[in-house]
């Protein structure tokens, strides 16, 4: 009898341990998109340099982003590319060749990353996974997206998203810069050809 008294006392206090190890857990998770949830509410701006990846294509710049809705990259490479987002339009030059290309990015995963209300819906309800250095955000929607924060930092590091082509772009970068106030014009599109 005092022998199952005794089980009964070790499966009572290693379910209590249980259930509270699982609560610190989910807290120390909510803790984390807290944190994040904070720090991109001090965010307006961010000077950065990347690597991208496109379906096996590298790619490498630096880019100017500003809440909301406003990224500019130069890309280094041959064809001296330029990127420019301002709100809803995309503009794609080829300094090298004078071309522009225009898009909507009404439908692009993009849109999830530039505008801050969006970028926080997918902190508070993106699946949270973490490693030794690096907070991952999962969120699905139309597309799924997975953002990258540093675990020390907090800093954005970068995303992974499949587009409304089916390409599969990776993107990470170094932060340079936070806040910075850009110049007036930095953000205005090319002129059409």
């Amino acid at each position: 009898m005092l022998a199952n008294v005794k089980f009964f006392k070790q499966q009572h206090l290693i379910k209590f341990l249980f259930v509270g190890l699982f609560l610190i857990t989910c807290n120390l998770l909510a803790d984390e998109k807290d944190l994040i949830a904070a720090k991109l509410n001090n965010l307006n701006s961010l000077e950065f340099t990347f690597d991208q990846l496109i379906n096996e294509k590298s790619e490498k710049g630096s880019c100017l982003l500003e809440f909301p809705g406003k990224l500019k990259c130069n890309y280094f490479d041959d064809k001296q590319k330029e990127l420019v987002i301002n709100n809803k339009k995309l503009a794609i030059t080829q300094k090298r060749y004078n071309k522009t290309y225009y898009y909507p990015i009404s439908k692009s995963p993009f849109i999830n990353i530039l505008y801050k209300d969006k970028l926080l819906e997918i902190v508070r309800s993106g699946k949270l996974e973490l490693t030794d250095q690096i907070i991952k955000l999962i969120y699905l929607s139309e597309n799924e997206i997975t953002i990258f924060f540093d675990r020390q930092s907090l800093d954005l590091k970068g995303w992974q998203i499949r587009d409304q082509y089916n390409n599969n772009i990776n993107f990470s970068l170094n932060i340079v810069a936070k806040n910075d106030v850009f110049k007036k014009g930095t953000f205005e599109l090319p002129k059409i050809n």
